[in-house]
């Protein structure tokens, strides 16, 4: 079976809410919409779509502290390598993670629900209390090289932001020679 590369995106739970006033898409796109992340709709156009939503929210929205994003990154990152994606790079921001990883066309979604599954389980194991993620995730097919490298910039870029990031190279390192000195 072929493997190709995929840019996957998910977000915490309540990151994006239908009447978001930094724009918003509908499942399938089954409604218009105006305006979008880039270009934001009129302000106070979709309020009362926003309360609506806000209201039917189990809990608040979640935003990762630098603290679990390491533990959320890793049990990703972990998991995925298990499952037998080949990850070149993973980020966790505040609400949102994104990787770059090689894996069998059908499984990107698949595997990154087993994963953020995984994640939970571990947070839950630290402390953690109440939900974490958002349905479902995004999983873009990565054309070509230049495709690849530009997502692989685009996730390291995160980093910029304070989210924690993870590259293949971060564990075929060599450990640093110290002289003796401790």
């Amino acid at each position: 079976m072929d493997q190709c590369w995929f840019h996957v995106t998910t977000h915490t739970y309540g990151a994006w809410l239908y009447g978001d006033p930094r724009g918003f898409r509908t499942r399938h796109h089954r409604e218009h919409v105006e305006g979008d992340y880039k270009n934001p709709p009129p302000t106070g156009m979709y309020d009362e779509e926003l309360e609506r939503s806000k209201a039917s929210m189990k809990q608040g929205p979640v935003i990762l502290s630098p603290k679990w994003r390491a533990i959320i990154g890793t049990a990703l990152k972990d998991k995925l390598l298990l499952l037998g994606a080949q990850v070149l790079r993973l980020s966790v921001n505040g609400q949102h993670v994104h990787y770059l990883a090689k894996m069998p066309p059908a499984v990107p979604r698949s595997w990154t629900g087993i994963s953020k599954k995984h994640a939970w389980f571990e947070a839950r194991d630290r402390g953690w209390t109440g939900m974490l993620w958002a349905k479902r995730s995004k999983a873009l097919l990565v054309k070509d090289r230049k495709h690849q490298l530009n997502v692989f910039g685009y996730i390291g870029d995160h980093a910029l932001e304070g989210a924690w990031l993870w590259t293949f190279t971060d564990e075929q390192r060599p450990p640093v020679a110290t002289g003796g000195l401790e």
